[in-house]
């Protein structure tokens, strides 16, 4: 494996075109329930989960915007080269003399770091938004949508919370919530359990630890081989740059803490302060993404990675200079993905079958011809 190769590997689902998705979307699947059965049994885990990440995180429910001024700097870049931008739109009020520019949400980590402070969140208490957003420059396949729904969470921490201890404690707190999702659904709709269960613990494993261990393989595979054994994981430190002088995959570098140097539980040293959940899924047969976050920038760890990024002329905006300042409060967080996540659970094959978004033709035709009946 090139470098190329690998350095084209870093953003995006790893599927470029629909010749390739054909090859990828199953040829025997057939749905365990039926679009009113789907809806049923979305909404019965919904509520498990969000009940649960309120319980096990001490999480406050709380409004999420659609829409930013587009000059706060709240909206997330989602990858480091700001390639992928924000639908923009201008707000005219008031015959243009009062105008807004305005941006749709594309993920709301930033703005929860905000409305911490705006909630009067303490160490240890947090927020939970239903968050939708819209981003358009992804490549439309069986798992990633122009809409995106996600469970938007965060939470305040002290300085001293700032570790992969506390990281990991937390993750495992959402993965029992995920979990108690299952295991309800599988009480109501046991044939789902034709598909077999989720682990009841994930896997840690550093992103560096992933490179050692598979040093030719580009990154999607490596985590697909990884799943083979391990079939749910968390990966810590995505988006420092590894061995090979490229880091797992790109990260912004204005939210999650990937460059703070840490310490592996057998006293390694390691960076990164964040990472992702993969499980196997057993419908695709393919590595599946459910969430991605972890301990966010203090002061110190954004201006490094500014300056690892080239992005240092972001720290004129607001929001930037409130971290630079400490008026933020230090925090986790992350986004987990709904679709993404009733996908995995009620046993889809297509996001479309949870989820209503705008889909080309070519697309709902090849999932037709395969019996995915997608949402419109």
């Amino acid at each position: 494996m090139t470098t190329l190769e690998k350095q084209a590997d870093l953003a995006g689902p790893g599927i470029g075109n629909y010749t390739e998705l054909a090859a990828v979307l199953p040829n025997d699947y057939r749905s365990a329930l039926s679009p009113r059965e789907t809806m049923q049994a979305l909404y019965a885990a919904k509520r498990v989960i969000e009940e649960r990440l309120c319980k096990e995180l001490n999480l406050m429910q709380v409004q999420v915007p659609l829409i930013v001024d587009r000059s706060s700097g709240v909206n997330d870049y989602l990858d480091r080269d700001g390639s992928r931008t924000p639908v923009t739109f201008h707000i005219a009020n008031d015959r243009d003399l009062h105008p807004l520019d305005a941006e749709v949400v594309q993920a709301a980590t930033k703005w929860k770091r905000l409305a911490l402070r705006q909630f009067g969140c303490k160490p240890g208490e947090g927020i939970l938004t239903d968050m939708r957003a819209v981003r358009k420059d992804y490549f439309l396949d069986h798992d990633h949508s122009a809409y995106v729904d996600q469970w938007d969470w965060e939470r305040a921490i002290r300085r001293e919370d700032r570790t992969l201890e506390y990281l990991t404690a937390t993750v495992r707190a959402i993965w029992r919530a995920l979990k108690a999702a299952e295991t309800m659904l599988l009480e109501q709709w046991p044939v789902l359990a034709e598909w077999g269960t989720l682990p009841d613990e994930l896997e840690f494993v550093h992103a560096e630890d992933l490179l050692a261990a598979y040093p030719d393989l580009p990154r999607k595979q490596r985590e697909t081989q990884f799943l083979q054994e391990h079939p749910a994981v968390f990966i810590y430190g995505i988006g420092w740059t590894l061995a090979d002088g490229l880091p797992h995959e790109l990260r912004a570098a204005d939210y999650d803490d990937w460059s703070t140097e840490t310490v592996s539980a057998d006293g390694r040293p390691m960076h990164g302060l964040n990472g992702d959940i993969l499980v196997w899924n057993p419908v695709t047969k393919r590595r599946h993404e459910l969430m991605s976050g972890g301990v966010r920038v203090d002061a110190e760890s954004l201006r490094h990675q500014l300056e690892l990024s080239g992005q240092t002329q972001l720290v004129e905006l607001p929001y930037h200079r409130a971290i630079l300042r400490d008026e933020l409060p230090l925090s986790i967080g992350s986004g987990i993905g709904q679709a993404r996540t009733m996908m995995l659970l009620l046993r889809k094959a297509h996001l479309g079958e949870v989820s209503v978004s705008v889909w080309p033709a070519v697309l709902k035709e090849l999932c037709k011809e395969r019996d995915i009946h997608v949402l419109e």
